[in-house]
């Protein structure tokens, strides 16, 4: 039997997996790797199991009957999941498990082993985060009946942000509202941490420990500005829902609409939670879908819209967070939209000459590495993200 490492992401209607063999360096690349969609239908209805080994041959592509509420289901489907690794794991004994955590709030900087007080202490912030954290913590809970005795890890999404200066986690509002925590966390963290790990393997050191904007889109979707590789800022805030429009959270809104609706529309919180959480973004403004292959295929003034919308605003956040670089060197694209989204990437850069970037259409048509070309003043990326890795990693060098 071999070590490996096991890194859960359980999310409110997904849950993504990976087995990584434990080694003094973890590799990239995991023995299998795989998720659970379309957890948590009213009534349950079959989800979908996908996975592949680290050669790429699809191990399973299945559907997965999930009966009851949500919470039944989301159990339903760990227990399901766990057993489907150990009868795929083919000779790897699980010796860490590596959880993605959203929050940590202001307590964990770092990722940690946890015990019981530690998971306590993460029961605690499910107000800071009510959508994410209780499925993080089933997660955690799953694998102790699963596998008791194994240590596990937590990695949390809010650790790379921690770096801030202060003035940029703080909302203007009364001192005795902040002091309950209420400030801005910031979220991918994760995701801009690998890409801070790889950035010097793309850029040259000047230019990787500079000025760097990392744009993380996908369904959900967020940038972050960066300087010695550490995070200034970023357009999430106290929220997931802040900053950028995504697929289907409406990103950045004026308080007052929220109060209008309250007062005018009788929307309570519970309507207002759906509302932004999952009625709006890219689905909300196109009425077709939060999926943006789809909405680059449409031809519906809707669907035109959407992406527009979607485009400009990451260029509005673009130019806030150069703002407070005081200047721009790279600009990175991760996630699915970031990595494949190459009519994304071009309407972007094309609203950024005034920075000096110019494109390569031809190298951002074939998602090359490099799509900027020789005389842009701001080199421009592609790296794909690997959140997964990151959480191994971790895992193995503090069970070690």
């Amino acid at each position: 039997m071999t070590d490996a490492i096991l890194t859960l992401n359980a999310g409110s209607s997904s849950i993504k997996f990976a087995l990584f063999a434990r080694e003094e360096a973890i590799p990239r690349q995991p023995e299998l790797v795989g998720q659970i969609d379309g957890i948590g239908a009213i009534g349950g209805r079959r989800a979908h199991l996908k996975a592949h080994n680290a050669n790429g041959r699809t191990l399973d592509d299945s559907d997965v009957l999930l009966e009851g509420p949500a919470e039944a289901q989301h159990k339903a489907a760990l227990n399901f999941l766990l057993d489907w690794v150990h009868q795929h794991e083919a000779g790897w004994r699980i010796s860490g498990v590596g959880h993605r955590v959203v929050h940590g709030a202001q307590k964990f900087s770092q990722p940690i082993v946890l015990d019981s007080d530690i998971v306590d202490a993460l029961r605690g912030f499910i107000p800071l985060a009510p959508l994410h954290q209780p499925h993080n913590l089933a997660g955690i809970d799953a694998m102790t009946s699963a596998l008791p005795g194994i240590p596990q890890v937590a990695c949390f999404d809010t650790a790379f942000h921690c770096s801030q200066p202060e003035v940029a986690q703080l909302f203007a509002l009364p001192r005795a509202i902040t002091a309950q925590g209420v400030r801005r966390y910031g979220f991918h963290g994760l995701s801009y941490e690998y890409i801070a790990e790889v950035l010097p393997q793309h850029l040259d050191a000047d230019r990787a420990t500079g000025r760097v904007i990392v744009a993380h889109l996908g369904n959900g979707a967020s940038m972050c500005a960066m300087k010695n590789l550490r995070s200034q800022a970023t357009t999430m805030g106290f929220t997931a829902v802040d900053g950028l429009m995504m697929g289907t959270r409406s990103g950045n809104i004026d308080p007052g609409v929220l109060l209008y609706l309250m007062d005018y529309q009788q929307m309570d919180a519970q309507a207002l939670t759906r509302l932004l959480y999952k009625e709006s973004g890219l689905l909300g403004v196109s009425g077709i879908s939060q999926d943006m292959r789809i909405l680059l295929d449409s031809a519906t003034p809707e669907a035109r819209e959407a992406v527009a919308l979607f485009c400009y605003r990451i260029v509005r956040e673009i130019g806030s967070l150069a703002a407070a670089l005081g200047g721009l060197d790279a600009l990175i694209f991760t996630g699915g939209i970031g990595e494949h989204g190459a009519p994304v990437r071009e309407r972007v850069c094309a609203q950024l000459g005034w920075l000096g970037l110019r494109l390569n259409s031809a190298q951002n048509a074939a998602n090359a590495s490099k799509i900027s070309t020789a005389d842009s003043q701001i080199d421009v990326c592609v790296i794909p993200t690997n959140e997964e890795w990151m959480i191994a990693r971790h895992t193995a060098k503090l069970v070690a």
